[in-house]
C-alpha cells in the first residue's frame, strides 16, 4: 500500500495520459515503433515492464540497421553489374575477352552460307520422295563461296558459270589418269561442271568441281570409280602418288554424304596437294587445296565441310 501511494502522489506532467492496457502497441495511441512524439516525450510516466511500450532501438541498433541498408544497395548494385557484364561477355567472341583471346587454329572466315530457292514443289536431294536424289536448285548456287580476303580464279567460272569438261579435266595428270577419267565422265553421261577457286593470302590454292549427273545411282557410280581406301583412282596434276588421309576426322560426317580425303604422299613435290571426292545425290563434288612448301589441314578440311553441307 505504500509503494502504490507514493506513486500516485509523483506528480504527472497534464499533457501526457498513460495509454490503456489495451492500446500498449497501437500505433494510433503512441507505439514508439510508430514514430508517435508523444510516445517519445520524456516526460512520460514510468509503466510497469508489462504495460510500457517497446522502447525505440537503441543508437547502436540504429546505426546498425542503417549500415545493413547500404550494403544491401551496394549489394544489388554490384549484382546488376556483374550480371550485365556476364552477360555482355557471352555475348563476346571468345577472342574477344582479355585473358581468353586464343590464336586462330587456321581457319578461313567464309561468308554466311545459303542455298539457292528450290523451285516450286521439288524437294531437296535427300528427300524420301525424291528417289534420283536430284538436286533441282541452280548448282551454281551451291558452289561454296571464296573465303573473306581471297582472291578468286577468274578462268573456273567458264561460260556463264558453267566450266567445259576439257578444262576441268586438266586437274588430272596428263596422259593415262585425264584420258581414262574424260572417257569415263562421256560413258555415265556428265551434264556439266560448275566450278570455283581461289588463292589466300598464304599462298594456298583451292579449287571446287560439282559434277552432276542424272541421277543419284550414277553419281554413285562415279564416285566410286574415282575413288578408292588407300588412294585415289586417277592422279591428280602435281601429286602422282596420294593415300588415305588419316588426319581427316572420321566424326566429321553427314547424313546422306559421303567422302574420301587424300593427302599428297611423302616426300612431297614443290607443293603439298589435298584433295576429297564427296558425293551426295547426283552432284560428285571434287575439292583441290595446294600450297607451295606444305597445306595446312584445317582450312581443307573445313572448305570439304562447308561444301558437304550445302550439297546435302
Amino acid at each position: 500500500m505504500t509503494e502504490q501511494t507514493e506513486t500516485q502522489a509523483e506528480p504527472q506532467p497534464p499533457a501526457v495520459q498513460p495509454a490503456p492496457e489495451s492500446a500498449v502497441g497501437d500505433p494510433a495511441v503512441g507505439d514508439p515503433a510508430a514514430g508517435d512524439p508523444g510516445a517519445l516525450n520524456p516526460g512520460a510516466p514510468d509503466l510497469p515492464a508489462s504495460d510500457a511500450p517497446a522502447p525505440p532501438p537503441a543508437r547502436k541498433d540504429r546505426r546498425v540497421l542503417r549500415a545493413v541498408g547500404r550494403w544491401v544497395a551496394v549489394v544489388t548494385v554490384f549484382g546488376v553489374f556483374g550480371a550485365g557484364s556476364a552477360y555482355g561477355i557471352a555475348r563476346m567472341e571468345r577472342t574477344d575477352v582479355p585473358g581468353l583471346a586464343t590464336e586462330s587454329d587456321g581457319r578461313w572466315v567464309y561468308p554466311e552460307l545459303t542455298r539457292p530457292p528450290l523451285p516450286a514443289g521439288r524437294p531437296g536431294p535427300l528427300a524420301a520422295d525424291n528417289q534420283a536424289g536430284a538436286h533441282y536448285a541452280d548448282l551454281r548456287g551451291l558452289l561454296l563461296p571464296a573465303p573473306e580476303g581471297a582472291t578468286e580464279d577468274k578462268a573456273l567460272r567458264g561460260d556463264d558459270g558453267w566450266l567445259a569438261t576439257k578444262d576441268f579435266l586438266a586437274v588430272y595428270e596428263p596422259g593415262k589418269d585425264r584420258t581414262e577419267a574424260g572417257q569415263t565422265l562421256t560413258d555415265y553421261g556428265l551434264r556439266h561442271v560448275a566450278a570455283r577457286g581461289w588463292t589466300t593470302p598464304d599462298g594456298t590454292r583451292t579449287g571446287v568441281y560439282l559434277l552432276q549427273f542424272d541421277t543419284g545411282e550414277v553419281a554413285d557410280e562415279i564416285f566410286e570409280d574415282f575413288t578408292e581406301y588407300d588412294a585415289p583412282v586417277h592422279a591428280l596434276r602435281g601429286a602422282a602418288e596420294a593415300e588415305y588421309d588419316k588426319g581427316f576426322p572420321a566424326a566429321a560426317s553427314l547424313e546422306g554424304v559421303r567422302r574420301f580425303a587424300y593427302d599428297e604422299s611423302k616426300p612431297y613435290g614443290p607443293e603439298q596437294l589435298r584433295q576429297a571426292y564427296v558425293v551426295c545425290g547426283d552432284v560428285v563434288a571434287l575439292v583441290v587445296q595446294s600450297r607451295k612448301g606444305t597445306a595446312a589441314a584445317v582450312p581443307f578440311q573445313q572448305t570439304v565441310m562447308l561444301q558437304s553441307q550445302l550439297l546435302g
